[in-house]
C-alpha cells in the first residue's frame, strides 16, 4: 500500500533508535517532513543520517530536547510550532518488583510515558482541528492490557496511553482529526 503524506509535518517522539526511528523512516518514505527528537545531538544526527540513507530524498529536521520535562517540550514547541502527525512513541521501561519502585519512580515513569504525550497533544491538535486535518498516535504495549507482573509500573502507564487516546479521540470526533 503507498501512503501519501506529502506536504505533512509529522513529530515523532522518541525517534532516534527502534520503533520510533523505523516510524520516522516509513514517514520519510511516504513524503511527510519528519522531526527526529532525541536527548542527545549525536543519536539525532545519527537517526536523520540514517533516514538520508535509507530515503535520500527525505524532508528531515532535528530537534536536541527531553519531552520528559516541560522544558524539552517548549522548546520543541519553539523550533517546531505546528504539526500534522503526531506520533506520540517516546517511552522508558525498567524491570523492578513492584514493592521496589519508590514513588519518584512511578512518578518518572508517568511522566515520561504519559504526560509526555499529553503536553504534545494539547499543542499541536488545536491546529490539527483549525485546519480540519490530523493524525494522533499513541504508541502503548500489551503491557497496557495484560501488565507484566515485573513491569507494574510500566504496565499502568501503557493503559494510561490507551486511555489518553481512546477519550481524545471520542473528544475530537467529527473534528478530522483521528487519534
Amino acid at each position: 500500500m503507498k501512503i501519501d503524506v506529502s506536504g505533512k509535518v509529522a513529530i515523532v517522539s522518541g525517534s532516534t533508535a527502534g520503533i520510533g526511528l523505523g516510524i520516522s523512516q516509513a514517514l520519510a518514505q511516504s513524503g511527510a517532513t519528519v522531526v527526529v527528537i532525541g536527548r542527545d545531538a549525536g543519536k539525532v544526527d545519527d537517526a536523520l543520517a540514517s533516514i538520508r540513507q535509507a530515503v535520500p530524498a527525505a524532508q528531515l529536521r532535528g530537534v536536541v530536547a527531553d519531552l520528559g520535562t516541560v522544558e524539552g517540550a517548549q522548546k520543541l514547541f519553539a523550533a517546531e510550532p505546528r504539526a500534522d502527525i503526531l506520533v506520540n512513541n517516546l517511552g522508558i521501561f525498567d524491570a523492578v518488583d513492584f514493592f521496589d519502585a519508590p514513588d519518584s519512580e512511578w512518578a518518572r515513569f508517568y511522566e515520561v510515558n504519559v504526560i509526555s504525550g499529553v503536553r504534545l497533544a494539547r499543542h499541536y491538535v488545536p491546529g490539527m482541528v483549525e485546519q480540519g486535518w490530523g493524525r494522533v498516535i499513541f504508541v502503548s504495549s500489551e503491557s497496557g492490557v495484560a501488565t507484566p507482573a515485573d513491569m507494574i509500573n510500566y504496565g499502568v502507564t501503557k493503559s494510561g496511553n490507551l486511555a489518553v487516546s481512546h477519550g481524545l479521540a471520542k473528544r475530537l470526533a467529527g473534528t478530522g482529526v483521528t487519534v
